[in-house]
């Protein structure tokens, strides 16, 4: 578990550019390290990983993205991006 880590944080160093990428970053080894801590496989670290990574990068597109901003729709609860 403590190899997943340290190589993600390698990672972490040597790449993500833009906001979007720092933040996927971070989701893939906070995933990493939560999936890890509860199913106690490195499988379960990878599906985390995975997990924390899109989530990541979803939120940090919407950073990169100056000017929009995230809405909730009040009846159906879908989340989008438009204009502010």
């Amino acid at each position: 578990m403590r190899k997943i880590v340290l190589a993600l944080a390698a990672v972490t160093a040597l790449s993500a550019c833009t906001t979007a990428e720092q933040t996927a970053i971070g989701g893939a080894a906070v995933g990493a390290a939560i999936g890890g801590l509860a199913s106690g496989t490195v499988e379960g670290a990878a599906v985390g990983a995975a997990a924390g990574a899109v989530t990541g990068y979803l939120i940090g597109r919407v950073a990169d993205r100056p000017g929009y901003c995230r809405y909730r729709d009040r009846y159906t609860g879908r989340i989008y991006i438009a204009r502010c």
